[in-house]
């Protein structure tokens, strides 16, 4: 069965923040992995979910904030590894992976990803 997504989504779309997971296992994306996207209280310190969603078979969340969507702050996101890891009949030493970032420009075009394996991840800002 296709995997949740928002509305609308499409391969160009340019949302103000992405992710794209990948399995440096296999080198293969991670499709079917779930991502929260969550932001800091002010005063705090409290996270407000905003969305979930799961990467699509190429591995990509497009759109966790649309245009317009985003404001000046911390944000996170939180990758539910272990669920993964276990559909895929392994374990897994990290049970999640959260990514703390801030938006200090809203306008700004930003893409998260992330490389796991079952002991390793590492992420950067991508263009």
């Amino acid at each position: 069965p296709p995997l949740p997504q928002a509305e609308g989504m499409s391969e160009t779309a340019n949302g103000s923040l992405t992710t794209h997971v990948l399995n440096t296992a296999t080198g293969l994306p991670a499709a079917g992995l779930a991502v929260r996207l969550a932001q800091l209280q002010e005063p705090g310190p409290q996270w407000m979910e905003l969305v979930q969603r799961w990467t699509d078979k190429d591995g990509r969340c497009l759109l966790l904030l649309a245009p317009g969507k985003a404001k000046a702050g911390t944000y996170k996101l939180r990758f539910e590894t272990a669920a993964y890891w276990q559909g895929l009949g392994h374990a897994s030493f990290y049970p999640f992976v959260e990514v703390v970032f801030t938006i200090a420009d809203p306008t700004q075009r930003l893409h998260i990803p992330l490389l796991i394996s079952p002991y390793s991840y590492t992420t950067y800002r991508g263009s």
